[in-house]
């Protein structure tokens, strides 16, 4: 899916912010629907994987981070606001970017975009770039950690007392300091390079 990954050292113009985090995907045939136009539930997809890859970029372990007591902290998608623009199509290859993050105390809000990045010759027979917006999302990731571990099936299927019951699996947590840390330190970096 992956071909290749752009830092935010992309040229922008004046007005317009280089992104925090930047990845291109190919769309293939199981992105889109029977007529070749990516099917609108996969702009999500690509939206998760774009943050997915831009957290490993970051040295952290996806979405599962560990305590120093054993307890698991993860991140649910808690509201997802979407603008489709324009169709994406089977074949392209696409830019999916992670433009802005606000930090919350126990949740993320990410500002994404995908776009279409294609050569177009222009009057004076100069290459310029289009930066075609395709979707833009407003994604907001709660921090969790996981509260109830199941209990071990119970041999006998008529005792129904001990067998493995979750209840409020979860409970919300501040973000995690190293999650914190590293994202603040892109977005410094991010503004640095933007002066």
């Amino acid at each position: 899916m992956t071909t290749t990954m752009r830092k935010n050292t992309n040229k922008v113009s004046n007005d317009e912010v280089a992104p925090l985090f930047a990845k291109d995907y190919n769309v293939y045939i199981n992105h889109t629907d029977a007529g070749g136009i990516v099917y609108h539930a996969n702009h999500l997809v690509f939206f998760e994987n774009c943050r997915r890859d831009w957290f490993t970029e970051l040295g952290l372990n996806g979405y599962f981070l560990q305590t120093d007591t054993g307890d698991v902290q993860h991140f649910v998608v808690s509201q997802a606001d979407l603008r489709y623009t324009n169709a994406i199509l089977l074949d392209e290859i696409i830019s999916v970017r992670v433009d802005k993050v606000e930090l919350k105390p126990a949740s993320m809000v990410f500002y994404q975009s995908i776009r279409r990045t294609a050569p177009n010759n222009s009057a004076m027979g100069n290459t310029t770039v289009s930066n075609q917006i395709l979707s833009s999302a407003k994604i907001v990731i709660a921090c969790v950690q996981n509260q109830v571990k199941p209990k071990p099936m119970a041999n006998d299927e008529n005792d129904k007392s001990d067998t493995a019951s979750i209840e409020a699996p979860m409970r919300p947590i501040r973000v995690p300091k190293k999650l914190r840390e590293a994202i603040e330190q892109a977005m410094s970096q991010q503004l640095v390079e933007h002066q």
